[in-house]
């Protein structure tokens, strides 16, 4: 947004300056807390409003379509509305049940009408929501339309409180479909405390649609409010009944966010609402927010992942990115019909976490007619062969199951093992089928899975185990095993002949692999080994698994590891990307505060030498774990940084004995929270900041703050690794005394 402020929850500090960017480590289930406690009615609280009718299920399914908000924010206008419409159209992700086109804030003028009345924004919807509205339902569409619940919305236009009747009718009258009621600006009613307030504010619109006479769905944002308090479990409760679906934590990445930055809010998203199964119901959805499935900086394996854990999980597949420039791999994945399938199986059920692991869960999702979806999602940096079995994943007793790969499309049979290899951030999503006696399965291929093993010793490096096993009931034979490496990588042997494997055995080989000198920063290579069989009557088959081979060789200097355009100068701001929306410190208002490039800052006992680079380049680290070379002795290691998020990461320093020492490292956000996070203290404070078009948010302050990790007593730092989170920004580093 323009704005200083950006939606974040409550409980992550709402009113920020930036969006909070997602902890990738967060991947265990969200403790119940209350989920499974019974909760009094809303109505039976003291303070709070009647309650209003349930809400009627207009929402039978997880709802589908495409949001403005996280392409454009602000930037939305009728001409790209109606061209990502079109595109849901022409691309057949319409006809797929992406059927619903949602407006988001700042589509309207800065205040009502002489009547009291929204109206659009003249420049950017120049012929009216009516007209957007009947252009949507001529292209086949569903029409959605952002409000909020408070006095004004997050982008500070007219909020519905103390207009419910007129808005909704409004919105009737429009031909809307979808209403999304935002809960940013939301004051306490007397008497009552915040979640009595919120729930009085979202029964005032519940009513109001239902009165409207038109079927609305309505989508309630009140619990990301509450994330993390204890009100959050009641809130989510209350929503059920007032409504159809509910944002219920922190907001996902804008588009021009960096693709780590994306991915971790992905896992965040997901890593809050995979707990709340207990709190959905069939037509009553949790809503993780938005795919963000495009051309985005996201591997084809994260936006694959994305769209088959939203699917797991029940939640409502609303992409959010330029539909007009989709990848064929994006729209793959949008529109494989197999995994919406799973989102929108009429049982409706969210699927539940059943097993997890270093780097893996495993989740089971039942289906209509006796089937479950099971996903296996491998939430680590490396390839790794994840294994669960069809009794863990909830079918009771039985020796035969039929696995059909939802991504391509292959059936296979295993015995009761479910194993196979998948990549970093990837996800394998199987539709499982008990049964399937020897008579029909035995012209289907036995499932089979590829595990590496590195075996690599002192006088034998770079040498890994390479083992095909064979899970199903039918033994393969002629089998052949190949490993392929990218140019200027070296394999020995290429090819080893495994000859057959029985049913629950594995045969193995052993590689040599060695690449080329690795560069500063970490290097990621994909190594991918496949074998071929003969399974009796079902023919030849393949299988194919991946090893992940990272090197990471530390930057010189921390100079050598910047890649973020952190300041700029006010004559100049474009460059800058410090919050990944185009914001960035002002060189102007930084060297108000004495600081200049390559000056000194010296700031709670710490002294750092400020960035020595002119404004507009690269100048700070979004800290994604580099590893810089360092040399000194002292009792701590002192950064000099700030973040544009509420997050903290692990910094692991290497001594020259070879040995290592880590620390937790965060810093508040770079404004509007408080300046002690994560034991964090202010270092410089400016007065203002750059944005895309010019110097702006005058009087607020923008900072960055000093923090330090302990070091070990007597030893000589070699190299230190930063913290994994793209939220982190570090100016400077220095062994301190």
């Amino acid at each position: 947004m323009s704005s200083p402020f950006t939606r974040l929850s409550r409980s992550a500090l709402a009113g920020c300056c930036a969006i909070a960017t997602a902890s990738a480590g967060l991947l265990m289930a969200v403790p119940a807390t209350a989920a499974t406690a019974a909760a009094a009615p809303a109505s039976a609280r003291p303070g709070a409003a009647a309650a209003t009718a349930q809400y009627p299920n207009l929402a039978p399914t997880p709802p589908m379509g495409w949001n403005d908000w996280s392409y454009y924010q602000c930037g939305e206008t009728e001409q790209n509305v109606l061209a990502n419409a079109k595109a849901l159209v022409t691309s057949g992700l319409a006809a797929k049940g992406y059927n619903t086109v949602t407006i988001d804030d700042c589509w309207m003028a800065p205040n009502r009408d002489a009547n009291g009345n929204l109206v659009a924004n003249p420049t950017t919807f120049p012929d009216g929501m009516a007209y957007v509205g009947k252009q949507l339902h001529a292209m086949g569409l569903k029409f959605g339309i952002y409000e909020d619940a408070g006095t004004s919305t997050c982008g500070g236009y007219p909020g519905s409180m103390g207009h419910w009747t007129e808005d909704a009718d409004l919105f009737a009258s429009w031909g809307v479909d979808y209403v999304k009621l935002d809960g940013c600006n939301v004051p306490d009613y007397p008497g009552e405390n915040d979640e009595q307030s919120y729930y009085t504010a979202y029964s005032a619109m519940s009513s109001a649609l239902l009165k409207s006479g038109r079927p609305m769905v309505f989508s309630i944002s009140a619990p990301a409010y509450f994330q993390g308090t204890s009100d959050w479990d009641t809130v989510i409760k209350w929503s059920a009944q007032l409504g159809n679906l509910w944002r219920e934590g922190a907001d996902t990445a804008l588009g021009q966010e960096s693709g780590a930055a994306k991915w971790d809010a992905i896992t965040y998203n997901y890593g809050y609402n995979v707990g709340l199964a207990d709190l959905q119901s069939p037509g009553r959805w949790n809503d993780p927010d938005f795919l963000l499935a495009g051309d985005s900086g996201l591997t084809q394996d994260e936006i694959q992942s994305q769209v088959a854990l939203w699917s797991m999980m029940a939640a409502p597949l609303i992409s959010s990115t330029d539909l007009t420039k989709l990848s064929a791999g994006a729209l793959a994945a949008l529109g494989n019909q197999a995994v919406i399938a799973v989102d929108q199986d009429p049982l409706g059920l969210q699927g539940r976490l059943v097993q997890q692991g270093t780097g893996y869960n495993v989740l089971s999702k039942p289906l209509t007619g006796g089937d479950r979806a099971v996903a296996l999602f491998n939430s680590s940096d490396s390839a790794q062969t994840v294994t669960t079995s069809a009794a863990t994943a909830g079918f009771g007793s039985g020796s035969s199951f039929l696995l059909k790969n939802l991504e391509t499309g292959a059936v296979t049979q295993t015995t009761g093992t479910i194993s196979v290899d998948v990549p970093p951030h990837g996800t394998a999503i199987f539709r499982v089928s008990p049964g399937g006696k020897p008579a029909t399965t035995r012209k289907v291929q036995p499932s089979t899975a590829i595990t590496w093993q590195n075996v690599s010793t002192a006088t034998m490096q770079n040498t890994y185990l390479v083992s095909l096993t064979d899970l199903g009931s039918a033994r393969v034979t002629d089998a052949k095993l190949s490993v392929s490496a990218p140019a200027g990588w070296k394999v020995s042997p290429v090819t080893t002949r495994l000859h057959q494997v029985n049913p629950g055995a594995s045969a193995s080989a052993t590689y040599r692999i060695t690449g080329p000198e690795a560069v500063p920063g970490t290097t990621t290579t994909p190594i991918t080994a496949t074998a071929t069989y003969r399974a009796g009557a079902a023919g030849p088959g393949s299988v194919s698994g991946q090893e992940t081979i990272t090197s990471v060789v530390p930057y010189p200097t921390l100079a050598g590891a910047f890649n973020n355009v952190g300041i700029t100068a006010e004559s100049t701001p474009a460059p800058g990307n410090f919050d990944g929306d185009g914001d960035s410190y002002s060189a102007d208002a930084l060297a108000t505060a004495g600081v200049t490039p390559g000056s000194t800052v010296s700031a709670n006992g710490a002294t750092f030498t400020w960035p020595d680079v002119a404004a507009g380049t690269a100048d700070n680290v979004a800290a994604a774990g580099e590893a810089i070379t360092l040399s000194g002795k002292g009792s701590s290691l002192a950064f000099l940084g700030s973040e544009t998020g509420a997050v903290s990461g692990t910094v692991t320093v290497t001594y020259t004995d070879g040995t290592t020492s880590t620390g937790s490292l965060g810093f508040p956000n770079w404004c509007c929270t408080p300046p002690t996070a994560y034991g964090a203290q202010v270092a410089i404070t400016t007065d203002h900041r750059d944005t895309p078009s010019g110097p702006a948010n005058f009087g607020i302050s923008y900072q960055v703050f000093t923090n330090t990790v302990p070091l070990t007593a007597g030893k000589t730092v070699a190299s230190v690794t930063l913290p994994d989170q793209a939220a982190i920004h570090i100016f400077g580093l220095s062994v301190e005394p």
